[in-house]
């Protein structure tokens, strides 16, 4: 039961978040904006912890959810939730396991317009949701984006991106890690778990 109410709770977090965040700003912002999207994300390995060797994390299908406002002329203010979920092969039982990673980030966008084509850099803080078999482990985290946006009309674009993420894990992770640390099927690398992302997308705006 455990188990099944931290995912919950991370999620009713991020709902409630979302929500404080655009009531605070709906005085001042205009045109709510949603886009789900959908990509390839790519991540770091893991180490094997007998040899210290690497082992391969899959490239795994992610899936998002950003709502943005208009703060300016030229930047919008943006809620980013993703969500995948990777393989690899243990060290210690030489079968596949499986993790999840989530993701969410309150972001800043600047927008340079030319026509119906927009370029777009955004720079983001929030944190990363890590669910595995033996536990499960929230990270801060830093996202970064370089976009393009193409609309169709006032109301609907074309967006894709190229997205990079960086979270903070501790030195003495235990994520894949059973009975205390006696068995683990992979360690995380160093301090840092990075991850980059491919995505297309279709905004709404409200």
């Amino acid at each position: 039961m455990q188990k099944l109410l931290k995912p919950a709770n991370f999620i009713c977090t991020v709902v409630i978040s979302v929500t404080a965040l655009l009531l605070s700003y709906s005085t001042y912002a205009g045109d709510i904006e949603i886009t789900p999207y959908v990509g390839q994300i790519f991540s770091s390995d893991l180490v094997n912890p007998l040899d210290s060797t690497d082992l391969t994390v899959d490239d795994a299908s992610h899936y998002g959810l950003a709502i943005a406002w208009q703060d300016s002329p030229n930047g919008q203010g943006q809620i980013l939730i993703s969500t995948a979920s990777h393989d690899f092969i243990s060290s210690s039982d030489r079968q596949q396991h499986s993790f999840d990673v989530s993701y969410a980030h309150f972001s800043g966008v600047a927008q340079f317009r030319q026509q119906n084509y927009v370029t777009t850099v955004s720079l983001g803080l929030g944190g990363a949701y890590f669910e595995t078999d033996q536990k499960d482990e929230f990270y801060p985290s830093l996202t970064i984006a370089f976009g393009t946006r193409y609309e169709l009309s006032k109301n609907f674009a074309i967006v894709t991106e190229i997205r990079g993420y960086a979270s903070y894990i501790e030195d003495d992770n235990q994520l894949f890690c059973a009975g205390g640390g006696n068995a683990c099927h992979a360690l995380l690398e160093e301090s840092m778990w990075l991850e980059g992302s491919i995505s297309v997308g279709f905004a709404f705006k409200f």
